[in-house]
Parts: C-alpha cells; structure tokens; sequence
C-alpha cells in the first residue's frame, strides 16, 4: 500500500515540474538563453507534449505608475536571398594553383550569430564569411552550394547548387 502512495507522490511532482513554463530570450550579443523565470523581454515557449500551438507570448513586465508600455512582438528574421556569386554557374575557371576564392551574394548580410555551411563537391565545412577561398581544388568539374544557419544551426536559406570547371594549362616536358 505505501509503494502506491509513493508512486502517486512521485507522479505529481513530474506531472507539476513537466506543466512548469519556459522563457527564452537572446541578450546584446546573440547569445539564446532559456529559463524558468521570465525576463523583460523574453518569451513563453510551450513545452508540454499535448501542446498544438506554436506560437510564444512574450513576457511583460507589471505596468509600472505613470509609464505606458506595449508589448513589443518582434517579427521573425528572414534572409531573401541567397546566391553562389563566383565562381559562376557553368563557369571555366583557369590555372588557379589549388585555390578557389568563393563570394556569397546573401540579402540582407550575415546576422550576428547566423553561420554559412558550404558543400563543396558534396562534404559540408563551416566558413565565417560570405567571402572565403577553399583549397586543394584541382582540375575537373566541381559543384558548390551555401546555407544560412541560425544560433540554433536551423536552417534560415540555401542557395541552388551550382556547377564549375577548373583548368590547368599543361606544360610539356623535352622531347
């Protein structure tokens, strides 16, 4: 009989620590942070397993005498573009030693705390820039594609693969 009190004990304390409310907000510097306690600013994230909304209440301060105050509900980041701009698509490329110099055309630039992933030739490396150069890229034909990342490394935008041709010019030996 006790182990039946425990357990139902036990069963209510999970029950009341999974129904307790989560907070999230990101500081000056980009950094996400999440809590039980609500900040100035953050917002309410549902996380019960029989939640069906989405959406996130953001958190208010009491209203304070003599200050008027709204809710600011800030709308969510969207980049609008992202394109390969060099090396271009079906572009020949000729005698560059090994080293590929890429530029991103990204509208609007890079947030703070969002990162690039490219593929090259299909295997994924972080770059920090929209502006960088890979290396050990050799004759032949080669594909490169770019995303946006967020704090959270989801997904924001990627660009549409794109194909280019590296040539070396080759020099003969004496006959």
């Amino acid at each position: 009989m006790e182990t039946r009190a425990i357990l139902a004990l036990l069963g209510l304390i999970v029950a009341a620590a999974a129904a307790a409310d989560v907070w999230r907000w990101v500081d000056d510097d980009g950094v996400v942070h999440f809590s039980d306690t609500p900040v100035e600013g953050a917002e309410r994230i549902d996380v019960s397993e029989s939640s069906r909304t989405t959406g996130a209440r953001v958190f208010t301060p009491p209203p304070q005498p003599g200050v008027d105050s709204e809710p600011v509900v800030e709308e969510e980041f969207r980049y609008e573009s992202l394109e390969i701009a060099s090396p271009g698509a079906e572009e020949t490329l000729w005698n560059i030693e090994g080293t590929l110099s890429v530029s991103l055309a990204l509208t609007p630039g890079l947030q703070s705390g969002h990162q690039v992933r490219v593929y090259f030739d299909g295997e994924p490396r972080m770059v920090n820039s929209t502006s960088f150069t890979i290396n050990e890229v050799w004759r032949g034909v080669h594909n490169i594609q770019a995303e946006v990342l967020d704090e959270t490394g989801a997904l924001m935008i990627r660009s549409q693969p794109s194909r280019f041709y590296v040539q070396q010019n080759r020099v003969r030996g004496p006959r």
